[in-house]
């Protein structure tokens, strides 16, 4: 398990005065400074009405990162913050979960009525069939809208940060790669799988997303190299996995932000 604990600016002042200046440009109240204990580079941004709004950095992203680079991620997950993302996602899948309980529900009932209620049964498991059916239409969109989200957060550190666009690349393949190499030899990434969408990278898809960076020969953070990764063709196998994931394909990504620079 890991803790996530409110640092104060005498523990973490260039962390604060980052924060304080990018919450500036993006129009927002400064929230709340965390730190995770957590071994892989990571940062998300969360919070409510009632608590206010938070933003944390796992002790792996400050071990991983400079501090041009964390300004990067920070620019992304206030620009989470300033879309109200974290809110917007849990809206949107209340109706998929809604319709997965009440599919399943119904179709149990229909398998296990009394005889004398077949005609009342079919049409349960129908009603079941077609609630399952939406459900997995309507999860499908949530997780397109993620990754949308998650474009529009990349661009904002873009233009909050000076030079943000090629900073934030570069933090995200220092991500990936060290995400990659420890996550077969840490079981406390099985604790975070539920938090993955408030990543600015997923750590499921970190392996995937390495053998990526090895087959562009991508390895350091330079301009030559982010052109040259970014010039290679998706494949189809990439295409489909990315239907199911939070966050965009580690490519199309780091296109997109090129095309920022």
């Amino acid at each position: 398990m890991y803790s996530v604990r409110r640092v104060s600016r005498s523990e973490a002042p260039e962390l604060y005065e980052a924060v304080e200046r990018l919450s500036r440009k993006s129009g927002i109240k400064p929230p709340q400074v965390m730190i995770a204990r957590l071994p892989i580079p990571n940062a998300f941004a969360y919070g409510s009405p009632l608590t206010g709004n938070r933003v944390a950095v796992t002790t792996g992203l400050l071990n991983t990162l400079n501090m041009d680079e964390v300004e990067a991620v920070l620019g992304h997950e206030l620009g989470h913050l300033k879309h109200r993302d974290v809110q917007v996602m849990m809206f949107v899948s209340i109706l998929p979960a809604l319709l997965y309980y009440i599919g399943y529900s119904l179709m149990w009932s229909s398998a296990f009525g009394r005889r004398d209620e077949r005609g009342n049964a079919s049409v349960l498991a129908l009603v079941g069939f077609l609630s399952i059916a939406l459900y997995w239409i309507l999860t499908l969109f949530t997780l397109y809208l993620s990754r949308l989200r998650e474009y529009y957060a990349d661009r904002h550190s873009a233009s909050v940060v000076e030079d943000g666009a090629r900073k934030l690349s570069i933090g995200l393949i220092k991500i990936v790669e060290s995400t990659g190499k420890r996550r077969r030899r840490l079981t406390s990434l099985n604790n975070v799988s539920s938090f993955r969408m408030l990543f600015i990278c997923d750590p499921e898809s970190s392996e995937r997303d390495l053998k990526e960076l090895y087959a562009a020969s991508m390895w350091r953070g330079d301009r030559e190299l982010i052109e040259r990764y970014t010039r290679r063709r998706l494949t189809l196998v990439d295409q489909i996995t990315e239907l199911f994931s939070t966050h965009p394909n580690i490519i199309k990504r780091l296109r997109s932000l090129q095309e920022l620079m």
